[in-house]
């Protein structure tokens, strides 16, 4: 599952994604226009800062700009660095590969040969999406993100309706 933390990046990236990339926006701003808690947000800019997806300026005028194009910045590359690999375990990791240390033959393991296919399948949307596809709105990417200003959804399965089997296999797991 996508962790709060690749939420709340995806969401101010985008909003990001849709201003002026000449004019650098304050955390304050970028926390209010992408409807993210400003305390998490700071540790968060600051991690894809880090990663060179946001660029920073200080000062009066300062604030954050993508590093990149939108068209350059994938969701993979946001959620490898808030989440880490995109592989459900590290000997399925094309960049965070670790051998399992209870794996006696690699290339038998049914686990893993899964678990590789589970990944591409997952890297072939996830490095092949990037902030232009969520903010030119044509696919329905830009909406329903929980931006400042967007309207809220209105029912059906394409405006977050849980499916019935959803909401009764996570009952009670808070």
């Amino acid at each position: 599952m996508l962790s709060q933390q690749s939420r709340y990046a995806l969401k101010a990236l985008i909003y990001l994604a849709a201003k002026d990339p000449s004019k650098p926006s304050p955390s304050a701003e970028i926390a209010a226009g992408a409807n993210v808690p400003r305390k998490f947000l700071e540790a968060i800019l600051l991690d894809l800062k880090l990663a060179g997806i946001l660029h920073s300026t200080r000062g009066k005028a300062g604030g954050y700009t993508l590093a990149r194009g939108p068209g350059e910045i994938t969701f993979g590359d946001v959620i490898r660095v808030t989440d880490g690999p995109l592989a459900l375990i590290h000997c399925a990791s094309q960049k965070f590969y670790r051998r399992c240390l209870d794996c006696v033959d690699e290339q038998a393991c049914s686990l893993r040969r899964i678990m590789l296919e589970a990944r591409a399948q997952l890297s072939a949307v996830l490095d092949h999406r990037t902030l232009a596809d969520a903010i030119a709105g044509g696919d329905g990417l830009g909406q329903g993100l929980g931006l400042a200003g967007e309207a809220a959804p209105t029912g059906g399965p394409e405006a977050g309706v849980q499916d019935a089997s959803d909401s009764t296999r996570h009952a009670g797991r808070g």
